[in-house]
């Protein structure tokens, strides 16, 4: 057999998957309703996804949400009914401007702040680039 037929084969064996262009997708919330509160059970997992401090997500949410809320372990609870829908698209804005790089678009970033100034910056691992960030938290 020639280089090519065992190079048709090799390929025929391979498995294909399905190539969406993205490989960094925003898990969605899993959480239920108890009462008035929203409980959110995989928010640590989401935070750990888009690799930043649980934390600094909670109050970002918080604020946006304008809701009082707290941790609980893996847990995330918000003293207010709020649909999943309006919960992802707060995470997809906070995606958006704490995580994904402004020039590539790559989620390889991390927050630092300047020592002089009270600044916050993205600095991304994979292009070099370092921007501001916009809002406050």
């Amino acid at each position: 057999m020639g280089y090519e037929e065992l190079l048709e084969e090799a390929y025929s064996k391979v498995k294909k998957t399905e190539d969406t262009g993205e490989r960094f997708e925003i898990p969605k919330v899993e959480g239920y309703f108890e009462g008035k509160k929203t409980i959110i059970s995989n928010f640590t997992q989401i935070a750990s996804h888009i690799r930043r401090n649980p934390e600094h997500f909670q109050k970002f949410l918080l604020k946006e949400l304008a809701s009082a809320g707290q941790k609980e372990g893996d847990r995330f609870i918000l003293n207010i009914k709020v649909p999943s829908t309006k919960i992802n698209q707060k995470i997809e804005e906070y995606v958006n401007e704490f995580v994904l790089c402004k020039e590539c678009k790559k989620p390889d970033t991390e927050l630092t702040k300047e020592p002089a100034s009270r600044i916050t910056f993205i600095k991304c691992l994979a292009c070099g680039a370092k921007h501001s960030v916009r809002s406050k938290i």
